[in-house]
């Protein structure tokens, strides 16, 4: 793939990427604050300013350096998962009803990628019914990064949802999960938490997230194509 490429695709990505996370964290706080608990909405994380959400590491280092290595191997779109987010601070004691709040906290996240990917399909569905990107349609030189930028912002989204949902620690998932665990089972979910990172990481690796996603890929491309 060409240098000048690499660079334009690159800053596509990490627009989609700031904006998926950004909205995932602002999500969590603002859900949170609604139950009472204030703490990460006085420091102004209920926002879609990625400023406010970015992690050096885990939201431009890893991300950068694994897009441009998958992009001069070719296929960099299985490496746009690997990336985080300054984590949402809460404070479960200052909670009205404890457990459908961190229910909805933790779900918040997962909602707010769900609702943009569901936005920007619709863009999509408008976009093709007025033929506005399409030969001699209006925007017909903006064609291509528009098209880069909706696809990779549907597809973005809708797996940070799915991969949210999985129940190891610590993805919103996890946390949900843990919330309806009768007590017997606590002590066993704490030893989880201790290796939820590495029992993560080998579930990514042997493919369970393609499978569980997959499904979801396949519909999105239908709803597309219909």
């Amino acid at each position: 793939m060409p240098t000048e490429q690499i660079i334009a695709e690159l800053i596509i990505f990490m627009v989609v990427l700031l904006f998926a996370i950004s909205a995932h964290e602002a999500a969590h706080a603002w859900m949170s604050h609604k139950f009472g608990d204030d703490t990460a909405y006085l420091l102004g994380r209920v926002t879609l300013n990625p400023v406010h959400h970015i992690d050096p590491i885990g939201t431009l280092l890893i991300p950068i350096v694994g897009f441009v290595m998958a992009a001069m191997g070719g296929g960099w779109a299985t490496f746009f998962l690997i990336g985080w987010g300054k984590p949402t601070p809460v404070n479960p004691l200052r909670w009205r009803n404890k457990d459908l709040a961190n229910v909805m906290v933790s779900a918040a996240g997962i909602m707010a990628n769900t609702a943009t990917a569901i936005l920007f399909i619709i863009v999509v569905k408008i976009l093709q019914q007025t033929s506005v990107l399409a030969p001699q349609g209006a925007l017909e030189s903006f064609a291509q990064p528009v098209t880069t930028f909706l696809s990779l912002a549907i597809m973005m989204n809708a797996s940070l949802a799915v991969f949210n949902l999985l129940p190891f620690p610590p993805l919103d998932g996890s946390k949900i999960l843990e919330t309806f665990l009768p007590s017997s089972f606590q002590s066993l979910f704490k030893v989880l938490e201790q290796y939820g990172y590495i029992i993560l990481m080998i579930a990514i690796y042997y493919g369970l997230f393609r499978a569980v996603f997959r499904p979801v890929a396949v519909l999105i491309n239908y709803i597309l194509n219909y």
